[in-house]
């Protein structure tokens, strides 16, 4: 026997615009997920991606770096050609101590880091 991830959860003060960054960096689909609650689901349109990222509101801020962060492998271009377009969309740069590596570093319009990492999947 085996678990499978099905969803990766964000809290987020504003799930509709955090959702929105995350499905423009992805290029899939978000759809509001009607309720008591604000909840925005992003997932990969052409279903090869087994899992979707569900953000949800929270009144807490933000305080610590992330435990747990996503890696993003360039596709269709280089990882700088990439790098702009993130930033285009809202990230920023961040250090969380990682030095001089391969891979940038990166926080999302809520501050939740991630990494941009050099080798095309394509």
């Amino acid at each position: 026997m085996a678990a499978k991830v099905t969803t990766i959860v964000f809290d987020a003060a504003e799930p509709a615009r955090l959702g929105q960054f995350w499905s423009d960096v992805l290029g899939w689909e978000r759809k509001a997920i009607e309720g008591p609650t604000d909840w925005v689901a992003v997932g990969d349109k052409n279903r090869e991606t087994p899992f979707i990222l569900l953000f949800l509101p929270t009144k807490s801020p933000k305080s610590v770096k992330n435990r747990v962060h996503i890696d993003l492998n360039p596709v269709g271009c280089d990882q700088l050609s990439e790098l702009d377009r993130l930033l285009a969309l809202g990230a920023r740069h961040v250090n969380v101590g990682q030095g001089e590596q391969p891979w940038v570093v990166l926080a999302d319009p809520e501050g939740n880091e991630f990494c941009l990492l050099e080798r095309r999947l394509d």
